[in-house]
């Protein structure tokens, strides 16, 4: 006995040993990942703070085929990142990157405000727009906030009136009233297009107090049985006109008569570059809700791109689309809630209580879709648990110190690629989504600095337009549901 026993528990132990080890293999091997070309990303920052407008082609003045739409004509639009509109004024990365920043919190900030006043049933007729100092540089960038609540970072070129003239509209899933700038001016920022001009359309008409569109704005005034109409946002930008109906047209694929939209006189704020802007939310005044599309879908190029994406109406969502159900909260009607249960990282789920992303019936809760948001925010337990889960994959990549609002970041300043974890949303339908690493690792300046681009929020829980880069995104309408196809734009 006094032989056999030490083998034995050698025996034991090598076997336990290698058992720990199989397993330990095993799960390595199973880890997902993806690479991130670092060279590439490196690469287009530096271009876009080179980058000058007018080395472009002037835009298109396609002359629309006026023949009117219904509600099954599929039409489609060129879809920019802001970069086309107005050169840079900061000199590094870096500042353009915090810019982006700030006015994505303040975006951010006013979705929340939004909820919140619908939750609580306050009424906006009673509210005024908020006096916030702007300071010089905010009116300088290029991503200055022409969207809705605070930061667009998309346009597209849309005709109004008739003949039709084409205007750079900022496009925001978060919004519903469209508007553009118009003579004559109280006060007007500065634009890339020449001012809309009412008189020159044959199809420009002024709304009555009392019609259906003029009752559905949240805030507005009547004059002489004129519609006045006022947005404030958040930012405190804001616009104020004629509520009125007009021809709006596709390029050259078609065009809606009688769209309601707000004839702005006094625009004033962090709107610079754009003519105004389309709101594509599912409120009853939303561009989407007037011309009767059963869908709409658009692919994002990155922000740093001059490349061109696409927005289109009425076009069947591709096969291969990953799907989920789209919700209603039964407070407000404008935003796109989506069915989400949680993440993945290097092919693991994140231990994450899926009730995190669920709408509850007060209202509270969920996680929407927005075109507008750039950086995904998520309630801080979600964010933490996910942020650990990718940290825990990534011990060997250099760390380095936080930049704003994001608290992982990674030096790959010696690297032209690296593999990282795949990251990976998953939806209520069953079906998951993988990410490019581009999609959440991103330059935070032009030397190699890159962070993992997810954010905290206490308040509500935003999908955004980072994560979206690339993908086409369908929102079918009639089936309330919407589609993520990567590699289809």
């Amino acid at each position: 006995m006094a032989v056999t026993t030490p083998f034995l528990l050698f025996t034991v132990l090598f076997s336990f040993s290698l058992l720990t080890y199989t397993t330990l293999s095993r799960s390595v091997s199973q880890t997902t990942t993806t690479v991130l070309d670092v060279s590439s990303s490196l690469q287009q920052t530096l271009q876009i703070l080179s980058f000058d407008t007018e080395t472009l082609q002037p835009f298109s003045e396609e002359i629309a085929t006026m023949s009117f739409l219904n509600s099954s004509t599929p039409f489609s639009l060129p879809l920019h990142s802001r970069e086309l509109i107005r050169k840079t004024q900061h000199e590094d990365y870096k500042s353009l990157l915090l810019s982006r920043l700030e006015r994505d919190s303040v975006r951010v900030n006013s979705l929340v405000t939004k909820l919140q006043l619908a939750l609580n049933n306050i009424d906006r007729h009673d509210l005024k727009p908020v006096d916030t100092q702007l300071r010089p540089e905010d009116l300088n960038t290029p991503i200055v906030s022409g969207a809705s609540q605070g930061s667009g970072e998309y346009f597209s070129r849309v005709g109004v009136g008739s003949p039709p003239k084409q205007f750079s509209m900022v496009l925001d899933t978060g919004s519903d009233v469209n508007w553009l700038q118009c003579k004559p001016c109280a006060a007007c920022y500065p634009q890339s297009d020449p001012i809309y001009d009412p008189t020159s359309s044959s199809s420009y008409s002024l709304l009555s107090c009392e019609s259906t569109q003029c009752k559905s704005l949240d805030v507005s005034t009547c004059r002489s049985n004129k519609c006045l109409y006022n947005v404030s946002y958040g930012d405190g930008s804001n616009t104020t006109g004629d509520f009125v109906t007009e021809t709006v047209s596709f390029g050259n694929t078609g065009a809606v008569k009688g769209v309601a939209l707000g004839c702005g006189h006094d625009n004033e704020g962090l709107f610079v570059g754009s003519a105004g802007l389309l709101g594509l939310g599912r409120g009853a005044l939303s561009l989407t809700n007037q011309i009767k599309a059963s869908s709409f879908s658009y692919c994002l190029v990155d922000k740093d791109s001059s490349g061109t994406g696409i927005l289109e109406f009425n076009s069947p969502q591709t096969g291969d689309a990953v799907t989920a159900p789209l919700l209603r909260n039964s407070k407000i009607d404008t935003f796109y809630y989506v069915g989400l249960t949680g993440f993945s990282v290097g092919g693991q789920s994140v231990q994450i209580p899926p009730s995190l992303f669920q709408m509850e019936e007060s209202g509270e809760g969920g996680i929407i879709v927005d075109s507008g948001t750039a950086i995904t925010r998520l309630q801080t337990q979600a964010y933490n648990s996910l942020r650990d889960s990718f940290r825990k994959l990534t011990p060997n990549l250099k760390s380095t110190s936080g930049v704003a609002l994001f608290d992982t970041c990674y030096d790959f300043s010696r690297m032209s690629t690296v593999k990282v974890p795949t990251v990976s949303l998953q939806f209520t339908s069953g079906k998951s989504l993988d990410l490019p690493a581009k999609n959440y690792l991103i330059p935070v300046d032009s030397t190699g600095t890159f962070c993992f681009a997810f954010a905290p929020t206490t308040s509500m829980s935003i999908i955004g337009n980072v994560q979206q880069q690339g993908i086409r995104v369908s929102y079918d309408l009639a089936n309330n549901r919407v589609g993520f196809s990567p590699n289809k734009c």
